[in-house]
């Protein structure tokens, strides 16, 4: 009697954040749009003045460029978003079921291997290859929803929750990437300090404490401290978010994390993502800097491992994990369907250019080359995943009309 309760906040929660990523993608559009072209307008050397401005004080080496802070900044709060809905669907959601989440999560373990895989195999020996074999490992997941959202009206709601699952997983995937392989130097007070904050914050929410005068100040320190730390920052944000608790109690309304995600999604959604598109998707477009791109092994790799490395991961996963019975397809869900959705799953953008950024900071015009790569891939999947979800759609519409 008491299983299926924890299951319908899941599910209005799940249509919720739907809406809202949706809603993300578009303005996550419009500012790549701008990006574009605002760097490759007459007013481009504004466009970097204003990215490379250094704004900050020096104490704990804060004193960080604007597209720095968009990057180590915003997108904290873009991965504390990521905690707390990848929490929630541990605990209460989808992936609390390990027999529903088998699927959704053995196929982004397959479309994170086959990308890296394939983008090694490309570029092995290439001056970068050593860290830039992430970048195509992620999933953006509003893009994904948006294109979802906007050309699969007549999909069964299966198919939304396994795209959404999917994303999570391989966001968490993609979290530990950024960890393990972008941790350069490490500072073990900054650590120690870090620690303490957590725990600290872990502490006050099993007391169930709820003053937002002690949380916002702990979470500033928390970011600080693994920053100074050298371990990216956004992995406070992540860290922060698991720690929220997702239970409600006896009469208690909504739980912290639900009533987080509810005042911070629209704000990571429309401006937190946004801003560091318009920041880190500024790159120049001409003649020269595409033929670069398909010259060059690293880009090939990232479009190659993004597009063909995802598909064939996510499908090939999903269908040896059936055929050896550890799962089963999502309700109504055929392998067309799946496929398609895979497609979506080549879209890797907010998560694909911070790991190029990271990866190629120290190769010069390679950086801007990847970043294009991730831009014309999620293009590109895009646009075939559309098409693919259009005709899926309206299959699914004719079985429904017979």
């Amino acid at each position: 009697m008491n299983a299926p309760g924890p299951r319908r906040p899941a599910v209005t929660e799940f249509a919720r954040f739907l809406r809202t990523e949706t809603t993300g993608g578009m303005i996550l559009l419009a500012a790549t749009a701008i990006a574009l072209l605002w760097a490759n307008s007459p007013l481009g050397d504004v466009y970097q003045a204003v990215r490379d401005f250094k704004i900050g004080p020096e104490f704990l080496h804060l004193d960080l460029t604007v597209g720095t802070w968009a990057k180590d900044g915003l997108l904290a709060l873009f991965f504390f978003v990521v905690g707390l809905e990848l929490k929630r669907e541990l605990v209460v959601g989808e992936l609390s079921n390990m027999k529903a989440a088998a699927l959704p999560i053995l196929a982004a373990i397959g479309g994170m291997v086959m990308p890296a895989v394939i983008a090694l195999s490309i570029a092995w020996g290439e001056p970068g290859i050593d860290q830039a074999w992430a970048i195509p490992v992620a999933t953006d997941i509003a893009f994904a929803l948006g294109v979802l959202a906007l050309t699969g009206s007549n999909l069964p709601n299966s198919a939304r929750v396994f795209l959404l699952s999917l994303a999570v997983v391989d966001d968490l995937g993609a979290i530990l990437v950024i960890a393990v392989l972008f941790t350069a130097s490490f500072d073990l007070i900054a650590a120690a300090v870090a620690i303490a904050a957590l725990a600290l914050y872990a502490w006050l929410q099993h007391k169930r404490v709820r003053s937002p005068w002690l949380y916002v100040p702990l979470a500033v320190v928390t970011w600080v401290a693994v920053h100074s730390a050298g371990i990216h920052a956004t992995i406070a944000g992540v860290a922060l978010g698991l720690l929220t608790r997702v239970r409600p109690d006896e009469g208690e309304e909504e739980a912290p994390a639900i009533r987080l995600e509810h005042r911070l999604q629209p704000w990571s959604a429309a401006v937190a993502v946004p801003v560091f598109a318009l920041f880190a998707a500024g790159i120049a477009v001409d003649a020269d800097s595409l033929a670069d791109v398909f010259r060059n092994a690293i880009p090939l790799a990232v479009m190659a491992g993004l597009f063909a490395g995802k598909i064939i991961g996510i499908v090939g996963a999903s269908m040896l994990a059936v055929r050896l019975r550890l799962a089963k397809l999502p309700r109504n869900v055929g392998w067309l369907d799946l496929l398609a959705l895979a497609t979506l799953g080549a879209v890797g953008f907010t998560v694909s250019l911070l790991i190029a950024e990271l990866a190629l900071v120290e190769y010069g015009p390679l950086v801007e080359e990847a970043k294009a790569a991730v831009l014309i891939t999620s293009a590109v999947a895009s646009l075939v995943g559309a098409a693919l979800l259009v005709r899926r759609s309206r299959a699914h519409a004719e079985n429904d009309d017979e």
